[in-house]
């Protein structure tokens, strides 16, 4: 899968099936402060990955 990473920006290629807890633990990134987004759509900790998948990886912003 192709894995677009925000901060800092860069892409990196990943092979094999996981969910999305699984890709950020391989990535070391923290759940809580990351959003992994599948075309367009938000995809769940549980969500699965495929190998022929793009995704995007933002970071979590708040703010008031």
């Amino acid at each position: 899968m192709i894995v677009r990473l925000r901060q800092p920006k860069r892409q990196i290629s990943i092979e094999g099936v996981r969910t999305v807890n699984q890709l950020l633990d391989s990535l070391d990134m923290n759940r809580e402060s990351f959003l992994v987004i599948r075309n367009g759509t938000l995809v769940p900790g549980d969500g699965r990955l495929d190998d022929d998948d793009t995704i995007e990886i933002r970071p979590v912003v708040s703010g008031g």
